[in-house]
């Protein structure tokens, strides 16, 4: 399983156009120049039509820069949330406006620091003439305070459902989060007495939120693979570079097994993310246990090659000057973005009858 040409063309165009636009500032180009917000929306929603494959490709680059943009949280988590709701009139209303970039969504989802449908609390009733009153607090939002198309997550009397709330609408409350990695913004948001529209039928959330949960894990392990290796693609940059008596550090056999090492799980990895791609892309029945397994993987060796690309750049590695400690930090978050590995493990031994326990957190 590899990117066919035409996905190699398009990470070649991301990563010129990362190159050339810097942070927060690639946004609008990636979407007016490449459409990136629209790639995986259908073509009768203004997208490109394509699918877990080509997110794969431009997951994998926004990771190697630790770019800010906010296409997690828009051109997946949104995006599928309401193709999953199988709403024709939230997805002719909302689409098209997200697939051109003229809007960022996002989804209110996590609670208490869990991805579990099951610890959702945040309580919607219905109110005459046909709206809903939401009242709970959501954590973890990707790109809250900027989204202008809020989806919130809630319980109603039938289960978990998906509404629309106007994000500056009254009762809505955001507030950006502090996190330790500075390039993935994240907001808390607080409603109470927020009127919100049902999108999908009611109770069915949980089977939507299952199902994204499966993407963002596959798109997340995309960026996570990307970002290890640039992380080794920087550390064997300067092992060569770096003199120690009178030899790169990178001939010494210590340094020489570190980097094989790190080679090994970038390539574990890339192989973990990409069998999560195709199984989404196929719409395979494996997408749950493929996305679990790359969730864990790629959440590991991200976080193990960041710690040896500041061990092995030795002082500057800890230096602010220097990207090390950026990736490390993005390491760090994305590895409980979503849910721990444990926790996706646990989830794979209760698929396979082995006695895990799905509960975030058991």
């Amino acid at each position: 399983m590899r990117p066919t040409e035409e996905q190699e063309e398009l990470r070649t165009a991301v990563r010129s156009l990362l190159a050339r636009h810097a942070g927060a500032a690639a946004w609008l180009p990636l979407t007016e120049q490449i459409g990136v917000a629209g790639l995986a929306v259908p073509e009768q929603y203004g997208g490109a039509g394509c699918g877990a494959t080509e997110v794969h490709v431009v997951m994998e680059e926004l990771g190697r820069g630790l770019s800010p943009v906010p296409f997690l949280g828009s051109a997946v988590l949104a995006v599928q949330a309401l193709l999953a709701s199988d709403d024709k009139a939230a997805c002719a209303g909302l689409l098209p406006q997200l697939a051109a970039g003229r809007a960022t969504g996002t989804l209110a989802w996590a609670e208490r620091g869990s991805w579990d449908p099951a610890a959702i609390r945040c309580a919607a009733t219905r109110r005459p003439g046909g709206t809903w009153r939401l009242d709970g607090t959501k954590e973890h939002v990707l790109d809250g305070c900027a989204a202008d198309v809020l989806l919130v997550a809630a319980r109603t009397d039938a289960g978990i459902s998906l509404f629309q709330v106007a994000a500056d609408g009254a009762g809505v409350s955001r507030e950006a989060a502090v996190t330790m990695d500075l390039s993935r913004a994240q907001s808390r948001v607080v409603l109470h007495g927020a009127e919100g529209r049902l999108v999908g039928a009611d109770g069915d959330g949980e089977r939507v939120l299952q199902h994204v949960l499966d993407l963002a894990c596959t798109a997340l392990a995309a960026e996570q693979t990307g970002a290890a290796e640039r992380c080794l693609e920087l550390t064997v940059a300067h092992a060569m570079d770096r003199i120690q008596f009178g030899r790169p550090i990178g001939s010494f056999q210590a340094v020489k097994h570190r980097l094989s090492d790190a080679y090994v799980l970038v390539e574990s990895a890339r192989s973990a993310a990409l069998g999560a791609a195709f199984a989404a892309a196929e719409k395979s029945a494996e997408l749950t246990r493929c996305a679990a397994v790359a969730k864990s993987a790629c959440s590991e060796a991200f976080s193990w090659v960041a710690g040896e690309m500041i061990q092995l750049h030795g002082g500057i590695g800890i230096t602010w000057e220097h990207d090390a400690h950026r990736y490390f930090k993005r390491a760090h978050g994305s590895s409980r973005l979503f849910g721990p590995p444990a926790w996706h493990r646990a989830r794979l031994a209760a698929g396979l009858g082995l006695g895990g326990d799905r509960r975030y957190g058991a």
